[in-house]
């Protein structure tokens, strides 16, 4: 099996601002951050995750942890509500590390403090970034790909998309919340999109893709499989995979990027 992510070979705390704001969807919108810190970032693969800290709703200035390994979580958790950042885990869509500047996508439901904070953003708010890895590790000898998430991995997607060689065969399934959230995308030949919506409210994320995917035509040959989303989805999605597919495991990347019900912490 395909290690879950792979570590960047250095990392630190990285504080930023907001420069630009962009809603692309009624459900997305684009985040452009920016700073000199950003010299410090190691552009490492077109699925590249980040911790984004930005601050609660009515905090004045944004508190970073000051250490850079993972002894910020009990930094974090010890600080008041009252100086205490949200964080969230966030794909870099793209990044400009010349220009000292990443985009990040956000998926923009209801409101969570993350989509409030999209919301209110402005030129000049402060937010901060901690680098977790990649988890997109195509090997060299296949026939073709498969991608498959939520609206939460979209942007990782998209920026896969991007990084794929001409001509490989590639498959992609993805679900969004509302038929509004569907991106007209202009697609080389060998690159497929199915999209699906949910709009009932309803259904349990993840429900339509999967049950699009248990009745599709997979790559032919040998594939690489990417999939993130609700955990439920991206541990179903390996186990048809494997199970009735007959899809060695070792070439399947899965990663639950939250769960229905449950709220990240911090």
């Amino acid at each position: 099996m395909i290690p879950k992510v792979q570590l960047p070979a250095s990392r630190r705390m990285i504080t930023l601002e907001v420069r630009r704001r962009e809603f692309l969807t009624p459900g997305f919108a684009s985040v452009t951050l920016g700073g000199p810190d950003l010299r410090d970032l190691i552009v490492a693969g077109n699925d590249q995750a980040v911790r984004l800290f930005f601050p609660r709703e009515g905090q004045a200035a944004l508190r970073m942890p000051t250490v850079s390994n993972e002894a910020w979580i009990a930094q974090l958790l010890v600080l008041p509500k009252a100086v205490r950042p949200w964080v969230r885990n966030l794909t870099i869509r793209s990044a400009r590390t010349a220009y000292g500047e990443i985009d990040i996508e956000f998926a923009v439901h209801g409101d969570s403090p993350m989509s409030s904070w999209v919301r209110r953003a402005e030129v000049g708010s402060p937010a901060g970034i901690f680098d977790i890895g990649t988890m997109y590790r195509r090997p060299d000898e296949i026939d073709g790909q498969l991608l498959v998430g939520d609206e939460t991995a979209l942007p990782a997607i998209l920026a896969i998309l991007e990084g794929t060689p001409a001509g490989l065969p590639t498959e992609a399934y993805i679900e969004v919340a509302t038929a509004a959230d569907i991106r007209a995308l202009e697609t080389p030949d060998h690159v497929r999109i199915h999209w699906f919506s949910r709009d009932d409210t309803d259904l349990r994320p993840g429900a339509r893709v999967l049950d699009a995917l248990r009745e599709a035509t997979l790559p032919s040959g040998r594939f690489y499989t990417w999939a993130a989303a609700e955990s439920r989805l991206a541990t179903s999605v390996r186990r048809h995979l494997v199970n009735d597919r007959g899809v060695a495991k070792r070439d399947i990347s899965f990663f639950g990027y939250w769960r229905a019900g449950r709220s990240a912490p911090g």
